[in-house]
């Protein structure tokens, strides 16, 4: 059965696509490599918790369909391939999904066909990388073939932006491929925005990406300046964002995680064997806002360390309650939240550690299982430090204040001069 859209992973942002997709009529299947999620999906679960189990079910009985045989591949208009791209230490982005993805395609790649990469990717990538790849099959991109490229948007938990409302920007190898790219997004998204060629679009997740890292790496900065200082930094912050010009709030935190991790392509020397010619001079700014983002957990700690010895206790032997220990709240999702590093280095430093996290029914640190606390206000009490790494909702931070022993706020979210803040 012919489809109008394949969709090649079944995760973030992939689900949220073919949703969009499917909820505008258009005939969707979803493929991913690994057969488990592509089960989990068909079965109506989904494995990433980017779409609810009511979401999900609509979208099945819709018609959209999950699968891990790439046979099905060769029967669509276009495929969108929105596998994980995730960089590891080296901030090199893993490529092998959209290497995968891209020889099961290959495979079964028919004239006509419009490819586009949604992958967070280095400039270069799609041609240098992908274009191969899907050229392999005996097609030539841009004659036989549409290829582009367009960044993922996708904002999980924001139900105020949902896929469709979300400009999205296109662009292809040649003019046609940008259109017929275009074509494709423009029935289930609002407004399209078409860049000069690939390599612009890729360069659009660069600075979208590195423009949150950099922001939040200077709100970080200011954070630890104004607590040298004796000043209120969320009360700076709150000041400063009534100007109606020329400033964004952002807000410090305890780190940075999530999917939208900070790309540097100057850190990516692997990719000259992947044909992908990087530039010569660094991104320095995102670089040091690596640094400054990389160093906060450790910071969080040696605050926690000195409140507690400011109140004649040891962080040693210390009962410490995490609370909110994914990377963004009122989600379930824990990829790159810095609870995981702020646990590991309180265990090394010899604290306690229970956790409570109403998305989070199990966590594991150092490959060790955490204690989960059944009752908040208990455990609160108890705990001889408890640490808010991440407001959920459900929080009521006004009455936690007063339970808690200490309470170390990383978020700003209690009220002035109920808690220690960051």
């Amino acid at each position: 059965m012919a489809a109008d859209l394949a969709v090649l992973g079944l995760g973030r942002p992939g689900l949220p696509l073919a949703q969009a997709a499917t909820v505008a009529g258009l005939g969707v299947v979803g493929w991913d490599p690994d057969p488990v999620v592509a089960a989990a999906v068909a079965a109506g679960r989904d494995p990433s918790g980017a779409l609810t189990a009511a979401e999900l079910r609509r979208m099945l009985a819709a018609g959209f369909r999950a699968t891990a045989d790439p046979a099905v591949l060769g029967r669509a208009r276009t495929a969108v391939i929105c596998v994980p791209a995730v960089p590891g230490e080296d901030r090199v982005p893993d490529l092998g999904a959209v290497e995968r993805a891209a020889r099961a395609l290959a495979g079964s790649l028919r004239p006509y066909t419009t490819v586009v990469l949604e992958s967070a990717v280095h400039p270069g990538t799609t041609e240098g990388f992908l274009r191969p790849l899907l050229e392999a099959g005996g097609l030539t991109a841009g004659r036989d073939f549409h290829l582009a490229y367009s960044p993922s948007r996708l904002d999980p938990g924001n139900r105020d932006f949902p896929a469709a409302a979300v400009p999205k920007v296109v662009g292809g190898l040649t003019p046609a491929c940008t259109e017929a790219a275009a074509a494709c997004y423009g029935r289930f998204t609002e407004r399209i925005v078409r860049a000069r060629g690939i390599r612009e679009a890729e360069a659009v997740k660069l600075l979208e990406t590195n423009y949150r890292h950099v922001n939040i790496a200077f709100a970080n900065e200011m954070a630890v300046f104004c607590h040298d200082l004796g000043v209120d930094v969320w009360d700076v912050i709150r000041c400063a964002e009534t100007k109606p010009f020329g400033f964004q709030a952002f807000r410090p935190g305890p780190g940075v995680g999530g999917p939208g991790v900070a790309l540097d392509p100057v850190a990516a020397p692997a990719f000259a064997a992947a044909r992908v010619r990087t530039p010569g001079h660094p991104l320095r700014m995102v670089e040091l806002a690596q640094e400054i983002n990389g160093r906060m957990p450790r910071y969080v700690v040696q605050r926690a360390a000195a409140l507690l010895n400011e109140h004649g206790k040891s962080l040693r032997g210390a009962r410490v309650l995490l609370l909110g220990v994914t990377y963004k709240a009122d989600l379930a999702d824990q990829e790159g939240a810095p609870a995981r590093e702020i646990g590991t280095r309180l265990i090394e430093m010899g604290a306690n550690l229970a956790y409570h996290d109403p998305y989070v029914p199990q966590w594991r640190v150092l490959d060790r299982p955490v204690p989960r606390a059944d009752s908040l206000w208990e455990a609160a009490a108890e705990a001889d430090l408890t640490l808010l790494l991440q407001h959920h909702r459900t929080y009521d931070l006004q009455s936690l204040a007063v339970k808690a022993q200490l309470l170390l706020d990383t978020r700003g979210a209690t009220p002035a001069g109920s808690a220690a803040r960051l």
